[in-house]
């Protein structure tokens, strides 16, 4: 599924239109990548966390000729599936909690 598809099925869902679904669709990915990008992270509960990490830096090796290379350290985003989320791709349903 792709963005455009995405926007179908959530004007759908909502009983948006296409252009509203779009914009709302939009302002989220926005607010999240806006956040992380600071550093704070973001919990959708039962669906997951976003959230940046750092990344070491670290040698590497060039595929095509061997040489041993250097690769800066980083800082990169992290998605992490909620309970609910891994429930679902897995068929199951997700366990209450007590």
């Amino acid at each position: 599924m792709n963005k455009s598809e995405l926007i179908e099925v959530v004007a759908k869902e909502a009983e948006l239109t296409k252009a509203a679904a779009e914009r709302a669709l939009s302002a989220m990915i926005g607010a999240i990548v806006k956040t992380v990008s600071k550093g704070d992270s973001v919990t959708l509960v039962g669906f997951g966390s976003f959230k940046s990490a750092k990344r070491a830096a670290r040698n590497g090796k060039n595929p095509k000729t061997g040489a041993t290379i250097k690769i800066a350290a980083t800082t990169v985003p992290k998605f992490s599936a909620g309970a609910t989320f891994k429930a679902a791709v897995a068929g199951k349903k997700a366990a209450k909690k007590k």
